[in-house]
């Protein structure tokens, strides 16, 4: 692919960061914060939804074409589901947990805290919410972070509901689960003041660090998402929803950069050629011998041939646009939108089984030369239509150049059509929640990650390698209520909550069974001697496959209790008394085979530095 120059072709991004916060309850209502499997569901419903107009009486252009396509929504509820959730019921107020959390977040950021906090509706239609709309608040604004390449200013920090789980496509709609909504989630966007692709990704490593410093955010595949604001000084604003990880956003902001450019490419050709877009024509009869299986089983069900002649678009629609992907691509994009499975266009036919015999009748039927092209969609007669239209409706853009929408990420770091970017009119107030004063004077600013390494270091003793990973950690909050509420070993704890664990689960343990009572059950345990730092990995094997055993039931249950200072005692001189010979003849010289032999006899129960004091002082008696 093409190197650009960011600065010449005037490259401006901005981030959207959006990141589930670990709350004990949901932001409207008192609805526990944990994922549920789908098997778990009690009951399900259904509903249908519809864009409503805002206060001035406006409709927003992306809630309308989402609404376009008629879709049932189906929701999987469970024991824990209350009407909040279900709609039934008019929210709560806002959880104060929360807004502690989304304080915090501000102070990292140097952001102004509002006044008064209002709760406003957004529409969403896609079924994503029961409600038809996601509620937000915006708690703050004008901050700034830093970075290698400047400063980057912080727009705004909203406190939403996270939309509900999208489950599965069903034969009518969209299955989604109720266990995700309501989540409370924060929103961070960003100035337009990112100029390259590393810096994108160097802003959203800067954020995610100052959110997971306040050590109650939700980790995991899911819990944070971050959405790129792309455009070039000829091109459009692009919004790029869903990029998972922090890896992926260089690429894509790569890879949007030239969709753009190629696409401004694409213009200045096509109106070189002085390309236009003609009617839509039915050209089912053209095809009524197909050998396609595409097409011959639309007809056979009763289905259509809808074709739009592309005037001077010969060979451009084929052109590549992005990695693997094509002016027809976008194309396809759009007809899917309305359930066709996509287009051919006569830039790949003949293929899939269409014949040049077709290609040149279908040229005919709807007056197409050789420097044309011809779109067509094979489906039934409604879906035919829409996504024909909808498809040179494109093709029309592609004449203007870059056209302004919202894309989604995928994984290859490219990007696809998703609807038209969301305009004010999906913005109204919430009548049902009141507002809020937020305080920031009773929130202490986190200590950031960077700094619990070095604190990690120098006030624990722990090496520099595994005090970041400590600190950077799912379990970093685990790891300090262990240390400064039990007293627990650092070096011991640092080793339980990452390396151990990485260890059991490379051994196919379940370790996603482990709590952090589990944890500190275990941690404590060693603490008070009664079993060794050596088995927390066999309590912990043993917690993880019996989740309901507390820790020291699972100590009792593999019989890795601690032996008393007399027992350890007995065991060593046991040892140094069978190998009375050897110490006589090696002295200190015999202590690492000798320890190794008394740790087995003593079989766990006893810790090594103990095991190692009482040796050397019966080796030092007979040597």
């Amino acid at each position: 692919m093409t190197e650009h120059d960011y600065e010449d072709l005037g490259l401006v991004a901005g981030l959207e960061i959006h990141q589930q916060l670990d709350t004990e309850t949901k932001l409207f209502c008192n609805c526990p914060t944990e994922l549920r499997e789908p098997e778990e569901s009690d009951r399900r419903f259904t509903r249908f939804l519809h864009p409503t107009k805002s206060e001035l009486g406006e409709l927003d252009q992306a809630a309308l074409e989402e609404s376009r396509v008629e879709r049932e929504f189906e929701y999987l509820a469970y024991d824990t589901t209350c009407l909040v959730e279900e709609d039934d019921e008019p929210p709560h107020r806002l959880d104060d947990e929360a807004q502690a959390v989304v304080l915090e977040i501000a102070q990292l950021l140097d952001m102004d805290v509002v006044d008064q906090a209002h709760v406003m509706r957004k529409i969403v239609v896609d079924g994503s919410n029961t409600s038809g709309f996601q509620r937000s608040t915006l708690m703050a604004s004008d901050g700034e972070i830093s970075t290698s390449d400047g400063a980057v200013g912080i727009e705004d920090l909203m406190l939403e509901e996270e939309s509900a789980q999208r489950v599965e496509e069903t034969d009518d709609g969209v299955r989604y689960s109720l266990d995700r909504l309501g989540i409370p989630l924060v929103e961070i966007g960003t100035k337009p003041d990112i100029r390259s692709p590393e810096q994108a990704r160097e802003a959203a490593e800067t954020i995610g660090m100052l959110l997971r410093s306040t050590g109650k955010v939700k980790r995991g595949l899911g819990t944070i998402r971050q959405d790129v604001n792309i455009s070039i000084e000829e091109g459009a604003r692009v919004e790029v929803k869903g990029v998972q990880s922090l890896e992926d956003i260089d690429d894509l902001v790569e890879n949007e950069v030239h969709r753009q450019v190629r696409l401004l490419e694409l213009r200045d050709e096509l109106r070189e050629r002085d390309a236009s877009v003609g009617d839509v024509v039915d050209v089912t009869d053209t095809f009524a011998d197909t050998e396609s299986g595409v097409i011959g089983s639309a007809l056979e069900s009763g289905g259509k041939v809808t074709a739009v002649p592309l005037y001077g678009f010969d060979g451009l629609v084929g052109a590549e646009i992005q990695p693997d992907r094509r002016l027809g691509t976008e194309l396809s994009d759009h007809a899917k939108r309305h359930g066709a499975g996509g287009i051919f266009h006569t830039d790949e036919l003949p293929a899939y089984g269409v014949t040049g015999d077709e290609v040149a009748a279908l040229r005919e039927a709807v007056g197409a030369g050789d420097d044309d092209a011809v779109a067509i969609v094979a489906a039934d007669p409604e879906t035919a239509d829409l996504a024909v239209e909808a498809a040179a409706e494109r093709a029309e853009t592609a004449l203007e150049g870059v056209p302004e929408e919202t894309r989604g990420a995928n994984e290859d770091g490219t990007t696809r059509y998703l609807r038209p970017l969301p305009g004010a009119a999906r913005m109204y107030p919430e009548t049902d929640v009141p507002p809020v004063e937020p305080d920031p004077s009773e929130v202490e600013t986190p200590e950031l990650l960077t700094e619990k390494v070095e604190r990690y270091q120098s006030e624990y003793d722990l090496g520099a390698a595994l005090a970041e990973q400590v600190a950077y950690g799912e379990r970093m909050p685990l790891f300090e209520r262990a240390v400064e509420r039990l007293g627990a070993d650092p070096t011991l704890a640092a080793q339980t909550v990452e390396s151990t664990v990485t260890e059991l689960r490379r051994d196919g343990v379940p370790v996603e069974n482990l709590t952090e009572d589990h944890f500190l059950g275990t941690l404590e345990a060693v603490a008070d001697g009664e079993t060794a730092k050596g088995n927390v990995g066999e309590v912990l094997t043993a917690l993880a496959e019996s989740p309901d055993l507390t820790a020291a039931e699972a100590i009792e249950q593999e019989g890795l209790g601690s032996a008393g200072e007399d027992e350890v005692r007995e065991a060593v001189v046991e040892v140094v008394e069978r190998n009375e010979g050897q110490v006589e003849e090696q002295g200190m010289q015999a202590f690492s085979a000798l320890m190794g032999e008394a740790m087995g006899a003593l079989g766990g129960k006893a810790d090594g530095d103990t095991v190692s004091e009482l040796l050397r002082e019966e080796i030092q008696k007979r040597a």
